[in-house]
This record gives structure tokens, sequence and C-alpha cells, in this order.
């Protein structure tokens, strides 16, 4: 059932809780007070310092979190260890910050998950492909392997997804699993594959480097809109709907930060968000601080303003889902998201919803 450790027990939760320093909650997800008598809750991200998922961090420098009442301890999944999903579904961690579409995924398993804020309604991800491949639509997969960040991923579901709305079958084409970053980089480098689905920073680092073209947008609301038809809502707030239920007042100052946050990105510059995001996050290995600026500039609209699931969005991630093979039974989707939070959130920073 789950999409990125299969058969990995979740004994694999705790050792990657210990690795990124967040003490587990127990099968109960109870929030605890912290001496400024703030509740604490804890939230895994997947993948924290990937541009697509800087809000997350981004409302934390802001001091957002503790300014709408809440104490966040943030945690980002490990390559090789447990998503970020898979940790909030087995009560190890109370929130992920991780895509929408995981919360189909468990209700077809049997598990209660929704969103309660989404910030995203693109993947923010581009196929990238290496220079002399000629690569320009999933058409030409037929025959090629192509990189996702793992089997079962969502970036792997976008490629069966993509790959059959261009009439190509899932054994035309191989799906291999080359992570994200530096190794995603040396695939493409050494022709381990002809194209890799990956984010920013990562773009930018491969068209710096004069190794990859990116062959499909996927980080653009024009992007979306060519290849997959409308909105396909990603990065949102997950938690179990059994805690969200008893967390209520917990859950909606968490929201209202994120959702605070969402504007003031909207109102803001590239560079002025950079300034604000941790050193390491905008300049490394990979990229310089004036790389990730000018990615996040082309790459902003994928963040929503105001943390409203897109109307359309929950259908198009269905579709998605379709495609690729993981719908076995009916799906609710009423059930997987609300936006009742965010709809309280955005009266409270003055924005009628």
């Amino acid at each position: 059932m789950f999409r990125r450790i299969p058969a990995a027990g979740l004994a694999a939760v705790a050792t990657a809780l210990a690795l990124t320093g967040v003490a587990a909650c127990g099968s109960g997800g109870n929030s605890t007070k912290a001496s400024n008598g703030l509740p604490t809750v804890t939230m895994m991200v997947g993948g924290i310092d990937k541009q697509i998922y800087l809000p997350y961090q981004l409302a934390k420098d802001l001091g957002f979190y503790k300014k709408y009442g809440v104490n966040m301890t943030l945690s980002t999944e490990s390559a090789g260890g447990v998503g970020a999903e898979e940790a909030m579904a087995s009560g190890q961690v109370e929130m992920a910050g991780a895509w929408y579409v995981h919360t189909i995924d468990f209700q077809q398993a049997g598990k209660a998950v929704e969103s309660v804020a989404q910030l995203s309604g693109a993947p923010g991800e581009r196929e990238m492909c290496y220079k002399g491949s000629g690569v320009t639509s999933p058409a030409q997969w037929r025959g090629k392997s192509v990189g996702v960040t793992d089997i079962g991923s969502g970036t792997d579901d976008l490629s069966l997804y993509l790959a059959a709305r261009y009439h190509v079958t899932s054994r035309q084409f191989n799906r291999v699993a080359v992570g994200a970053g530096s190794t995603t980089v040396a695939a493409l480098e050494h022709h381990k594959v002809a194209c890799a689905m990956t984010t920013q920073p990562t773009v930018v680092a491969l068209e710096k480097k004069g190794i990859a073209y990116p062959a499909i947008d996927l980080a653009t609301t024009s992007g979306v809109q060519r290849w997959m038809g409308g909105f396909y809502p990603t990065a949102g707030v997950l938690a179990r709907t059994e805690w969200i239920s008893s967390h209520q007042a917990v859950v909606q100052k968490v929201v209202d930060a994120l959702v605070a946050t969402m504007h003031w990105i909207a109102t803001h510059s590239a560079a002025q968000i950079a300034d604000k995001m941790p050193a390491g996050f905008v300049s490394n290995s990979l990229v310089s601080k004036a790389d990730y600026i000018r990615a996040l500039a082309t790459d902003k609209t994928q963040f929503l303003p105001d943390g409203m699931m897109p109307g359309s969005g929950p259908q198009t991630a269905l579709q998605v889902d379709k495609l690729a093979g993981k719908i076995k039974g009916s799906v609710n989707l009423a059930s997987t998201y609300t936006n009742a939070y965010v709809v309280k959130a955005n009266k409270q920073e003055g924005f009628s919803k």
C-alpha cells in the first residue's frame, strides 16, 4: 500500500525519526505542550530542502507557527528511509508535508487520511532529458529508460500517467529509480536514463552543467494545463482523519500559519523568499543562490496563494492514479480533503473565501 518503501516495514520509521531527531509521538499522536505553553506538533516533509516543499520551512523561518500558536517540529524523509506520509499514517508523526494523492492511496488501503491545506497546484517537476536524446514528448519513451524518484513514488505515477496519455504502455518503456539531487544528475550524465523527472534546484543544476534540457514542464500553471489538462494538487498538509477530529484547534493553528505563509509567498519576490530560507537550501554543491532565485522566479506560480484545494484538483489526481493502475476500488474524494480550516484561516487573514 505504501508508495516509497515497499515491504520495508514500519520498523524503519523509528530509525528515520532517530536520524532526523524527531521524537515518536506514539500511535495516538497526542500533541504535547512545551514550556512556552504552546502545543507541539511534529511534521515530516517529503524532502524539506526541495523547492517544491519550501512553504513548510519558510513558515518556521518567518516565525508564523509560533505567531499562530503552535510549536512545530519539522523533519525530512531520508533516501532509503520511511516516507513522510507513511510516518504520519503510522502515528509516528502527526502531520506530513506530502502529495495530496497519498490520501487516495491510503483510502484504497482502508486508512482514513486527509489534506487540511493545499500548498501547490502543480507537481513542481520537470522531465529532464540528456542532450542528444531527442526526446520532446512522452510518446518518444518507447524502448527507453526513464528515471523516477522511486518505483511507486509520485514521480513514478506521473510518468505512468504521461505515458498513458501519449499511448505508451508501462511495458513499452523502463522506469528506473534514480533518487534525487546528485544521483539524478549522475544518471543523466552517464546516460543511464534518457530522461528523469526531478525538481528545483536539480533542474537548474542540470541546465547549468549542460547535461540535460527540460522536455516536459509540470512546474508552472501553463505547463500542467498543457501536459495534464489542469491543476494537479501536490504539496499539502496531510494527517489521519482520527487525529484531525481530536485535535481541531491545533490543526487550525497549523493551517493558519501555512495560509499566512502562502499569502506571504504570493506578495514577495523569489529573492525575498530565498533570503528567508536556510543558507544550505539555497546554495550548495548543486546550485548557487542566484540559480535558486532564478528557478524560483520561474516556478513560483505552482504555489497556491490561499491554501485552497483547486476545484478540479482531486479529480485530476484520481485520473492520474487510474491511468497509473493504482485504483482497485471505489474512491470517495470528498473524504480525502477539507477546505474548512483554510476558509477560516483566510477570513482571519482578511481574505474572504
